[in-house]
């Protein structure tokens, strides 16, 4: 246990053992479980976050030193990325060829897409080929490595299927944003093809929650001019959202 841990109390104990289960937590949950003020909640998240493992977001904190697979992070601000997935949906134009890569959010476009649409979706993510099966959308698979956390299709055979295609849109998650970083993601073998993406897309799009904001995860795919827009559900405070003006990527909210 490292002199940080010894520090907490039981409470913070707990806590840090729900974040690292959950992958996520929000304030007002915490305050409500354990009977005391936001106020309260938020020192505990301060005091976590200085033993490495914990970060604090806008109204929460997530657990930054773990992959957290996709059915965990499934049922993690769901409502949010709903909507924007189907923001991201509406950019889609007709005759358009247009890949998704994996995780919950990009698998929220797929959701969003109505059936019969005369689009071209290339994925290396099952989940949403499977989404599209019933859809008649036209849909292409990569081969490759099957990553079971996020039931994505990474590896040279999954590169070497992207390096020869072109696409008119590129919509990929991200697990972090950083001016000084850029767009990142936790695992290696995804951010490559990440990367092969936004190499071959003519139009890129990062779709993410607000908990993402501010973190600089392990491999940095694109830099801020890489990428084209961002579609979240709020906006980023003003010197990340200064940055990516800077850079010209255009912001999108997908706010009610």
């Amino acid at each position: 246990m490292s002199q940080n841990q010894g520090d907490w109390n039981a409470r913070q104990r707990q806590i840090h053992e729900q974040i690292a289960q959950s992958g996520e937590v929000r304030i007002s949950e915490l305050s409500e479980r354990y009977g005391v003020t936001e106020m309260t909640i938020r020192r505990d998240l301060e005091k976590l976050e200085e033993g490495g493992s914990v970060r604090r977001t806008f109204g929460g904190a997530i657990y930054v030193y773990r992959d957290v697979a996709l059915q965990e992070r499934t049922g993690l601000f769901t409502d949010e990325k709903i909507r924007i997935g189907r923001r991201a949906a509406a950019l889609i134009g007709e005759g358009e060829s247009v890949f998704l890569d994996g995780g919950t959010t990009t698998l929220q476009i797929a959701r969003a897409l109505r059936a019969g649409r005369q689009i071209t979706v290339i994925t290396n993510a099952l989940n949403i080929a499977a989404e599209l099966a019933s859809k008649q959308i036209p849909t292409i698979m990569t081969g490759g490595m099957l990553l079971e956390s996020t039931h994505s299709l990474v590896g040279p055979i999954a590169a070497q299927s992207l390096s020869g295609m072109a696409f008119d849109r590129a919509f990929l998650g991200a697990t972090g944003l950083s001016d000084e970083h850029g767009f990142s993601n936790s695992n290696l073998y995804e951010a490559e093809i990440k990367r092969l993406a936004v190499r071959q897309a003519k139009d890129v799009t990062v779709v993410l929650d607000h908990t993402k904001f501010g973190a600089r995860v392990l491999v940095s795919f694109a830099g801020l001019a890489d990428v084209r827009r961002i579609v979240t559900d709020r906006l980023p405070e003003d010197g990340l959202g200064q940055a990516c003006r800077d850079a010209g990527v255009e912001i999108l909210s997908a706010s009610e």
